[in-house]
């Protein structure tokens, strides 16, 4: 649809604008996937850890039976991680991974790119089907026009799909984080014990500080020799990095 074109501004400005975002969804996934979502330590539910805590005449902690780790506040156990995760909101097979305290904000990151990266290839779309009415289809496009019109409307129910599907995880995360509320804790319907964060300060304690363009940056507090760490911890066996 860029190349060949008449006008080299629109293709450098589109083609520019589709592969930074491009460029900031893959961050965004490698990020959600690869960052520890808060895990729990395992196995921690020792007589010596518990005594370590100083606990209060009356106070209680709760043990997870399954993974054999005190289960604190908000904590919820997934049976694919096998761990307890910190605010857990879902385990998410796109990025094989638990989304949940601290690694909530890149997945809200992820989704929001692939639904602005569906959006603008609707729209160019849109845009280069009705140039090719104007025009002599074989003067708009290196494919003959029956293969041209099979490939725009492929294009467009991929984009229709994943515009579809990401815009509404982006809005129920959204949702979520202003209301201070997992998925899981909604959909178990669970009382809140915690003193909510509301509105915006949900979201800054999900994208931290006051709101900035760095909310959208999905390279903020990466670390080159961290990230290595945790690919050769995954690949020696490592779960997570706790």
């Amino acid at each position: 649809m860029l190349l060949p074109s008449k006008n080299f501004w629109y293709s450098l400005l589109n083609g520019a604008t589709f592969n930074s975002l491009a460029v900031l969804a893959l961050a965004s996934h490698l990020r959600t996937m690869l960052s520890d979502p808060g895990a729990v330590p395992k196995g921690n539910a020792t007589k010596e850890y518990m005594e370590s805590l100083q606990l209060k005449p009356g106070e209680v902690i709760y043990k997870c039976p399954k993974c054999c780790s005190i289960k604190p506040e908000r904590a919820h156990h997934c049976s694919i991680c096998k761990r307890c995760i910190r605010k857990m909101d879902h385990h998410c097979p796109w990025v094989n991974n638990c989304v949940g305290e601290k690694n909530q904000r890149f997945f809200v990151l992820f989704t929001m790119y692939i639904s602005l990266i569906s959006a603008h290839a609707l729209g160019l779309s849109g845009m280069h089907f009705f140039t090719c009415i104007k025009v002599q289809w074989n003067e708009c496009s290196a494919f003959s026009p029956g293969a041209s019109v099979l490939l725009l409307i492929f294009l467009c129910l991929e984009a229709i799909l994943f515009l579809t599907f990401t815009a509404v995880m982006f809005g129920t995360q959204l949702h979520s984080i202003c209301n201070d509320e997992t998925e899981i804790e909604r959909l178990k319907n669970e009382k809140p014990t915690w003193e909510r964060r509301m509105r915006w300060d949900g979201m800054r304690a999900v994208f931290g500080g006051s709101p900035s363009l760095l909310w959208c940056n999905p390279f903020t507090g990466l670390r080159l020799r961290r990230l290595l760490l945790l690919t050769y911890g995954r690949r020696g066996g490592a779960e997570f990095s706790v």
